[in-house]
């Protein structure tokens, strides 16, 4: 089975960021909430507060198959200040293993050089921090291991986007078929 952690700085976005955790844990996922904050509990962009599954330092990332970055431009922020998570990102995109990005969070992956030759989506107005890619107008895009989702409202497309890559299309629409989502369900 698939383990796969999802990122919660300061300022998070929380919608992307718990949706995420809910269409993976709808299809029995292992998907655990990771604060970077040092405290299990974590303030959302809306002044939500999100209590965690386990602190960064808990994490055995031999164990983790997808690493997830929820935007928020705060979280955004304290997500890439934090150094032993960017080391993990970075082992990640290199070993070919799943990172999922969404709204802000993208920039994170433009800066530290991932996204060189790829198509991704942030949130618009921040397309020229995705450094080297070709930049694309979906909810959300794959190019290999890395998936990128455009803001809060694609947060869904984005979840079963990586609800795809982590199973396949059919387990995919048959979520979205479940939770209602798309036209004329």
């Amino acid at each position: 089975m698939s383990k796969v952690c999802v990122f919660f700085g300061t300022g998070f976005e929380e919608i992307e960021a718990l949706t995420v955790v809910d269409i993976l844990r709808r299809q029995g996922i292992d998907t655990k909430m990771v604060s970077i904050m040092g405290d299990k509990t974590v303030i959302g962009s809306h002044e939500i507060p999100v209590i965690t599954d386990e602190l960064l330092e808990d994490v055995n990332f031999n164990e983790v198959d997808m690493l997830v970055l929820p935007g928020g431009l705060g979280g955004t922020k304290n997500l890439e200040a934090c150094e032993a998570l960017m080391k993990q990102v970075d082992v990640f995109v290199a070993a070919g293993k799943a990172v999922g990005a969404i709204c802000a969070a993208p920039t994170i992956l433009g800066h530290r050089g991932h996204l060189k030759g790829k198509k991704a989506i942030c949130y618009p107005g921040m397309e020229d921090q995705l450094e080297g890619a070709t930049v694309t107008c979906e909810p959300a895009v794959q190019d290999g291991n890395i998936i990128t989702g455009r803001g809060m409202g694609c947060s869904i497309a984005f979840g079963l986007a990586l609800l795809a890559h982590l199973t396949d299309s059919k387990a995919s629409a048959a979520m979205a078929e479940k939770i209602v989502y798309g036209p004329k369900r």
